[in-house]
């Protein structure tokens, strides 16, 4: 039996779960509302304020979904009642991040501003003190599509293994190596 499968999910106050007889899960909370199908061959039942999920066999293919299919149906859960957080730590010299909106302007020493338009589901902050790196904050409910944004602005400057410099997660830890030596 799939450890995270057989697991019961409690539902907390506040958030209501529907299961369409396409095995289309909605959940609502106080974040959002979203929306997620789950295979077919997953039985679903809500009961008494828990959730749990039963495949029919032991077969490969529905081990996989098991666990895969509680999983989903947690984090949708966890999303619509508390939301989920990334932070993000700009470091550079004369690396900016700014705001405006749903709109994130970037300066990592291109020759141009990189301007990143964010989904309306996920919003952001930046702290941008003088002196200091830039800190973003992404939340969101959908813990999917925070985590592909938050991606897509690391992939404009990874950090680099010499100097450190880049977008990082804020408790991502960045291998340093040695620069070139001077021979003697």
């Amino acid at each position: 039996m799939s450890r995270i499968g057989k697991l019961p999910i409690s539902i907390p106050a506040g958030v209501t779960v529907q299961v369409s007889k396409e095995n289309v899960v909605t959940v609502k909370g106080k974040v959002g509302e979203l929306v997620q199908p789950i295979s077919p061959i997953m039985a679903i039942k809500v009961e008494d304020g828990t959730l749990t999920v039963a495949r029919p066999s032991d077969t490969k293919e529905h081990k996989a979904f098991h666990g895969l299919s509680r999983s989903l149906i947690n984090n949708m859960i966890i999303g619509v009642s508390e939301g989920f957080t990334k932070q993000m730590e700009v470091i550079g010299v004369g690396y900016k991040a700014t705001v405006t909106g749903q709109i994130l302007e970037l300066a990592l020493g291109f020759s141009h501003p990189i301007v990143f338009e964010l989904p309306k589901e996920v919003k952001v902050t930046v702290v941008q003190e003088k002196r200091a790196n830039a800190f973003i904050t992404l939340t969101s409910a959908d813990k999917q599509l925070l985590g592909q944004v938050a991606a897509k602005i690391r992939s404009y400057r990874k950090p680099e293994p010499y100097k450190g410099k880049g977008i990082r997660f804020k408790d991502e830890y960045v291998r340093r190596k040695a620069g070139k030596s001077a021979s003697e």
